[in-house]
Parts: structure tokens; sequence; C-alpha cells
């Protein structure tokens, strides 16, 4: 495939006629207009289908509740392109791994069983009930329980994931390395660590309330397009956005409503950011430290001279713990370290304090530029800190409020997907069913990579997802995947991993999509996701799925756990055939979901609660725990060697996560390219190279490994010296498998130190 390329500044605000054209380009590419004109009617409507894209909760008050990102998820997924047998026929394993990611995915829809023969490097037809019996063999024959990693994408429903979890656990592992391992793990961790809660405190109309909404780290213009209607409808209504990111982002600044007519016809555009800070890549939390200086230096100055200081005492007296810790934590931090790690001013970092001093009600909210750091849940918590010293929590219009990626990565979580359960929920688990859960801690993502390296992994089913292009260090995860004896891929269109087949046997098993009917043996079924403010959502397809021999997650979850473990305990056919049977079950294990299939009803879903927004603290002493630690002196303690550059791996604006779109980034100006390296252009001039340069960048790194891409294309950008910034997966190969986040084991993809030199090296030139 060729495209047309170019790199062309972007006017335009985000949203708009641009995000309108786009929508209607990938709809007509679908080959499935009128069916995709109704499937977009239907998405975020009772009755109708959630979003297959990002967690980003709904209004229930727009005509169209989608953005062009959903769209385009939509579209992709209902297409009339498919892969049957004859395309892996003519295609080999070895051909199909030279192709791009986009070009895999853009075949169409995987439609019937497959098993990759070694012999033929070919993916031949299996029946179901075959492949089930061979995944039964493989797992029969594992030494121990935990020789298997079940492995999890965020889309997935909450039904099938709680079904996927009881099978794991009755198996008798903690194995559940998932997604979430890879993004937002560090805001669970420093969440439930401050506040007892892994989740955010408040609730989407929380954003009409507030007086102030500081954005940390996220790209909402790309990455969950939605969030631009809350932020434009806060800022229309007096509240000041004050965005903390690296790049300077489109979508952060200008942002026109397509659901508005004048907007869409006219250059009519609402200012998203009154305020705009470009911090160094993982400088936030010397950023937030900093506003905190300045804050505690006007309160005790207030208090000094007899009034009231700015700090809410009842509060923190009555609610919190280990304040004064953190403030002389703050106190011993200077000035020179802050400015230096952050890559602010003094001055600016003071401006932002006296934003956020002059609001009563301040929302903070973030996402993986936070949490893909060393420091990520240290940051986290800081970001914590500053709410609690203002009692920032249970009032509306403010609140802590973690963005999440896929649509139900968090309902995942909620429903037990996770290597480091709570023996609360296992004794829930064991009590209901008669049996003992494992009670050891599981693989999280990377272990589970490492524990394939070793030999160590015999069988790793994967429900959705693309792990091999997702991870890091993408030669030694594709190495990983190949050292399983069987690999079982569970997916709707063809990926990286099912290029890289297990030891001895792999399978691929074509799955519904979000946007798909799911018709059981008693009707049709609908599932449940849990979005980003912990609502719970119905979702029911709406489309004839484009072949028969498809099955829905949770028929293929509970196939293969009546193969395993029959049914002697647990009728997994019998839960397949009436999901109703399921929620039961959940509502029995998991608190907060009593009546959960009469509260499926309830339009526009029902709220979870949240204990920490009740001032309801679940730590050792039920006090929120203020954090005291210190800035880092470095991102890389490891490295004793000087650090030129810091990377940044992101999505382009035609992504979400591993799925390619197409091959724009509209907002940044790249068309029909992927592999280009965004860079100040002072440090461009510096090294004597010029915009469309190619370079090769490597990383710098501890272990002997080179990690190394080549012919990067130079684009200046509008970004902080000494900062790099690259699309993922092309870069995943430079993000060490062994450099991830202090106790959240995160990979550090928005912090990786690398060095870049021309493709073509000539004499005597500097190597930066």
């Amino acid at each position: 495939m060729k495209f047309k390329t170019a790199i062309k500044p972007y006017q335009a605000a985000a949203g708009g006629w641009g995000s309108l054209e786009a929508t209607t380009r990938f709809v007509f590419d679908s080959k499935q207009v009128l069916k995709n004109m109704r499937n977009l009617m239907r998405m975020n409507k009772a009755k109708g289908f959630d979003c297959p894209g990002c967690a980003w909760g709904d209004d229930n008050k727009s005509t169209f509740s989608f953005c062009e990102n959903g769209a385009k998820a939509v579209t992709w997924e209902a297409t009339r392109r498919f892969i049957d047998a004859s395309f892996f026929a003519q295609h080999s394993v070895s051909a199909l791994y030279k192709q791009s990611d986009y070009f895999l995915e853009y075949q169409g829809r995987l439609t019937e069983p497959l098993r990759y023969n070694r012999e033929t490097d070919h993916y031949e037809p299996i029946s179901w009930d075959d492949a089930f019996a061979l995944i039964a063999r493989h797992i029969k024959a594992m030494d121990n329980p935990d020789q298997m990693e079940l492995y999890t994408s965020g889309r997935a429903s909450n039904e099938a994931s709680w079904l996927y979890q009881l099978f794991g656990r009755m198996n008798g592992s903690n194995n559940f390395p998932d997604c979430s391992n890879m993004c937002h793990e560090a805001s669970g961790t420093g969440l439930k660590r401050s506040i007892g809660v892994g989740k955010g405190t408040i609730r989407l109309d929380d954003f009409d309330h507030a007086d102030a909404i500081f954005v940390f780290g996220q790209n909402p213009g790309t990455n969950h397009p939605r969030m631009l209607h809350s932020l434009r409808h806060a800022a229309d209504h007096g509240a000041k956005i004050v965005t903390f990111n690296t790049l300077r982002e489109r979508g952060l600044e200008r942002f026109a409503d397509p659901q508005k007519p004048l907007e869409v016809v006219t250059s009519k555009a609402g200012t998203i950011s009154s305020t705009y800070y470009q911090p160094n890549l993982g400088g936030d939390m010397a950023a937030v430290r900093g506003m905190v200086k300045a804050l505690a230096e006007t309160h005790y100055a207030r208090l000094a001279a007899g009034e009231p200081g700015l700090f809410d005492e009842v509060f923190i007296n009555a609610k919190t713990e280990g304040m004064e810790a953190y403030l002389a934590a703050v106190e011993a931090t200077e000035w020179s370290h802050i400015v230096q790690q952050s890559g602010l001013t003094e001055q600016q970092i003071r401006e932002a304090a006296a934003i956020y001093q002059s609001a009563e009600r301040v929302i903070c909210t973030w996402a993986m530029g936070i949490t893909q750091h060393k420091h990520s849940v240290d940051t986290v918590r800081e970001i914590v800190n500053l709410q609690l010293l203002f009692g920032q929590l249970g009032k509306k219009g403010a609140g802590l409020c973690p963005v999440r990626g896929h649509s139900n990565v968090q309902g995942n979580r909620t429903m037990g997907i996770d290597e480091k359960p709570s023996q609360a929920f296992l004794d829930s688990l064991g009590k209901h069913f008669g049996f003992e859960p494992p009670r050891e801690i599981g693989h999280n993502t990377v272990e589970a990579l490492e524990a394939m390296l070793r030999d160590e992994i015999k069988v790793l089913i994967a429900l959705g997802g693309n792990l091999a292009a997702a991870a890091p260090d993408s030669p030694r995860t594709e190495e990983a995947l190949r050292r399983c004896g069987l690999t079982v891929q569970i997916s709707t269109k063809l990926n990286r991993s099912h290029l890289c087949p297990g030891a001895v046997d792999a399978l691929i098993l074509p799955t519904l999509g979000r946007t798909e009917q799911d018709i059981q043996a008693t009707g049709p079924q609908f599932i449940t996701v849990e979005d980003s403010f912990s609502m719970v959502h119905a979702s029911e397809g709406v489309g004839k799925p484009i072949a028969e021999t498809q099955r829905s997650e949770t028929a293929i979850v509970a196939g293969i756990a009546h193969a395993v473990l029959g049914s002697e305990k647990v009728d997994w056919l019998g839960l397949a055939a009436d999901y109703n049977l399921i929620r039961d079950h959940i509502a029995a294990t998991i608190p907060g979901f009593t009546d959960f299939n009469a509260k499926c009803d309830i339009k526009g879903g029902f709220y979870l609660g949240n204990a920490a927004a009740e001032f309801r603290f679940n730590t050792l002493n039920n006090k929120a725990q203020f954090s005291a630690a210190s800035l880092p002196d470095s991102l890389f303690p490891q490295l004793d060697v000087e650090v030129p550059f810091t990377l940044q791996t992101l999505r382009s604006h035609d992504q979400y996560n591993t799925t390619i779109y197409g091959l724009d980034d509209r907002y940044r100006g790249v068309y029909g390219q992927r592999e280009v390296l965004f860079i100040h252009p002072e440090d461009m001039a510096r090294l004597g190279f010029a915009a469309g340069d190619k370079v090769d960048i490597e990383t710098l790194w501890n272990d002997g490994i080179t990690r190394k891409v080549s012919e990067f294309k130079l684009v200046p950008y509008n970004i902080p010296k000494g900062n790099l910034a690259a699309y993922y997966p092309e870069t995943n190969p430079l993000v060490p498998l062994s450099s991830f986040g202090d106790g959240s084991g995160t990979p550090t993809s928005k912090s990786v130190p690398v060095k870049i030199t021309l493709s073509e090296v000539k004499p005597g030139l500097r190597i930066a």
C-alpha cells in the first residue's frame, strides 16, 4: 500500500469539519454505509451498544453520542472485509510478518477458528470442538497451574472477564497479566495507597461544577475525544483549564464541537486551556511539588499574620494522616531541583499555584503521560497530596479523575482481572463456589513475558488485545510468545501477535465485536461495561455477525473452561447460554452489584459508588494517607552516562492503542506516514540536522542489549528541548522490558533514554 506523505501543520481547531469529514470517510471505506450509520445512531444509547473505544462516560444528553475515534472503532469493526481459509492458504505466516500492522488489520474480520501448521507455515481451519480439546490437552499436560498466563484486553466485557478469572482461579492460578499493567497500573496503585480506592472519585457531571480543572499528561483530542466536550463545556461556564503536557496538542488548545452546526461551517471554536505548561517528560511530580511549595509559603505566611491559612485543616485533621511529614519533604525540596526536573520556571509554577488557590472546586485529571515513568506511583500520590491539602474530595465539582483507555479496562479489574486480588474477593469467590482459590500473587504483563523467556510458561491465552505490538521491547516480546508451548489468540482481526505462534501449537479464535448481535441458546444477550466514572452500562450489539462461525468472548471462555474443568462445580455452557446467570454470580461475589440484572434496565447505567468520595478510606487506619516521597534525583538512576534525549511513545490520531486505522496524524500535521520523530527545532539545529532528515534512534541502557530503530524522519515540533516523541508500536523496540515503574511494574514508555544519529552517518557528524 502506498500513501501520499506530507508534513503540513494543522491550523484548524480540533473537532469541527475535519472530524466530520474523517468520520464520513471511514464510514464509506467500511463498505457498510447504511449499516454503520445505523450503528452510530445506536452507540452509547439505551438498547444500543457501548462504544468499543475509550472509557469516557456518557452524558445521555447528546443526539449523537459518539466522537470521531468512536466512529472509527465502529466502522473498523463492522466492515464487509473478511479473512477465511483461502486467505491463509495464499499467505504464509512468514510473509504476513513482513507486512505493516495497518495492512494486517485492514484485511478484515476473522471468521473461523485456525490452527498453525508449522510444517507449511500457514494457518489452517480447525473446528471449535477440536480447538477446545487441543487447549485442554496442553493445559492438562502442565506441571503446575502457574505455567499458564491468562492475558486480557480492556475491551472484554464484565461477563467475559468475570468468567475468565473464575476459570483461571478454579484451575489454580492468579496469573492475569492485562493491558492495565501497561497503562494505568500506577493510578490504581497510587490511589489505593493514598485513599484506599484505585478508581477516580468524581462523576461525569462534576465537570459542570468545577472552578478549575488541572489536566496532566494526556491528549484527549486523540485518545478520548468525548472528554473535549466536557472540558469545553466547563470552560464555557468559566472554569479555568490548566494543562500540563509535554507536547503542544491542538485538542487541548481549541475545540470546535462537531455537534454544533455553526462551529462546523465557520471558524468559530472554543478555547480549552486557559493556561498551558510544557514540562519535561517525567517532570510533572516536580511541577506539582513546586505548586505545593508555593501554596505552603502562602499558607504559613497567613497563619503568621493571624489570618486563616489556605489548607483545609478541618478536613486534614479529621480525614488524613501524614501531612506534617509531607510538608517537611516539600520544604526540603529546593526550587533549583524543582525547576531543573520540571523544565518549568519558578514563575510558571507559582502562576499555576495561584490559579489553584483561587478555585474553590478543583478536579485533577491525568492519563499515561503520568503513569508510564519509573516514579509514576509517587507522581499520582503527589497529585492526591495537593487535593488532600485543600479537601478537594467528596464535594461537587472536585476530585480525582484518572482517564482510562479501553472501554472496559476499569471493569476488568472490578471483575477480578488482577494478579494481586484482595483476600476478601478470593474469600467471596471460594465461599460461593466451594473451592479454595490460589492465594499467591500472580504475574503482571512484564513478569509474564520474563517467565516466557525463561521457558516457564506452557500456555498463553489472550482474551483480545495484541500483546506482541502492545508490550515493550518488541523483539524480546515476540521471542517470549514464540517460546510458549501453546498460544491462543481470541481476536476480531488479524494482528502482529498471530504471527508469533507458540513453539508447539497456536490457535486463532474469531470472536464477535461489541457492535454485533450475540445470540445464545436462550436468545439475544447483552453485556455490561464500566466507564472511568464507575458507571456500569448495558451494551447490546445491533449488527448481524459477518459469519456464523464467530463466537462471543463469553462463549469462547466458557467453551475452554468446560473442556478443561468439566461441569462438576460450574455449568460453564449453561452460563454461556444465559448471561443473566453470570450476572447473578457477579452479584453474589462482588460488592456493588446487588440486583445486577435489575439495575441493567436503568437508563444511562448505574453507579457503583466510591468509598473515598464518601470519606470512607480503606486504608490501615481508615484515613487518607499523604505521601512524603522525595523527588527522584534522576529519571534514570540505573545509568551512569549522560542522557542526551528522553523519548516518549504515543499514539497518532488515526490510531487507538495498537489498532492503526490510517496513516494520518491530522492534529500534528503528519500525513501518510508513521516513522517520524518529533523534536524541538533548536535541538535539531544544534546537531546540524534538518527537517526531513532520516535518523536512527538508539536506547541507552545497561543490559548489553542493542535497541535501535532506523530511518525515522525528523519533524520539528513544539516540544521542550531535550525531549522527543514518536509513535508506538514502531518505537516499542526501544523500551527495555527491565525498565518499569516502581510499585506498578508498568513499562516506562514515556521516559526512554536515547541518542540519535543520522541514518547515513557522515564524517565528522556529532552524535547526540
